[in-house]
Order: C-alpha cells, then sequence, then structure tokens
C-alpha cells in the first residue's frame, strides 16, 4: 500500500469508529517512519501542528516504555492507559519501519474504554490492523 492509500484507510477507519462510539475516538494521528525525511513524520493529522514535533519524545514515552522490547509485525498494535492528555494512546505497525499513532487528546484509553461502545469501535481498528497486516504500506 502507497502513503495515499494508507491515509485513505485510516481515515475511512476513523469515521467508521467514530460513528459506532457517537464521537471522535482519536482527534490526532500521525504515520512515522523513523529516519525518513521530515523527521520521520510521513503525515500528521490533529490539533498540534505547531507543538507536536517537538512533544512528540515525550508524547511517545509511556507507549514506547509499553511496547519496549516488543518484535512488533505488521498490523500489530498495542494500546497504553497511561496516554492521557497529549501522551499517545495507541501504535500501529504499518509496514517495515512505519506506525501509526494515535491520541485521543482530551480523554486517556481508560476513560474511552469506560464507554461500552468502545468495544464496537475497537472492531474498527482491528479491521485496519488486519488490512494493513495483509498489505503493508511500503514507504
Amino acid at each position: 500500500m502507497d502513503l495515499a492509500a494508507a491515509r485513505k484507510s485510516i481515515e475511512e477507519c476513523f469515521e467508521r469508529m467514530r460513528a459506532l462510539y457517537f464521537k471522535p475516538v482519536f482527534d490526532e494521528w500521525v504515520i512515522l517512519s523513523p529516519g525518513a525525511k521530515a523527521g520521520g513524520i510521513l503525515a500528521y493529522v490533529g490539533p498540534r501542528v505547531e507543538e507536536f514535533r517537538k512533544n512528540l519524545a515525550g508524547d511517545a514515552e509511556p507507549l514506547l516504555a509499553q511496547v519496549g522490547g516488543q518484535k512488533l509485525e505488521v498490523g500489530d498494535f498495542e494500546f497504553t492507559i497511561d496516554g492521557d492528555g497529549t501522551r499517545h494512546d495507541v501504535l500501529l505497525k504499518l509496514g517495515n519501519g512505519s506506525y501509526l499513532v494515535c491520541n485521543n487528546t482530551a480523554k486517556s484509553m481508560g476513560e474511552i474504554r469506560s464507554d461500552p461502545r468502545w468495544l464496537k469501535a475497537q472492531a474498527a481498528f482491528v479491521d485496519l490492523s488486519e488490512k494493513f497486516r495483509s498489505d503493508p504500506l511500503v514507504s
């Protein structure tokens, strides 16, 4: 899958999640490819355009601590409950060396999960992970 198709798949998934959850689950997402041009950021959608890059390392800390040492395969994902505020909530491996990182800048995953509609919205995210597992992002 190329970057344009990846973006479209992510946007469609998040729209489906919003419809199932009755409000946006994530208001910020980024496709990262460490070592790529533009500081590894291939795409960003969210409210913090100006400060996202400078806060990336700190905001990713809890999530990276949780996945540290794991060998993620394409399509694997990990949610953290420690991603409150601007700290990232989920990481999904999109391809060889590329990742989707998502965040809800107003709620933690614990708060999101406390709503029973989360289970249906989560199914849409799992579908997205399977899409990348069968057709990885080539960046």
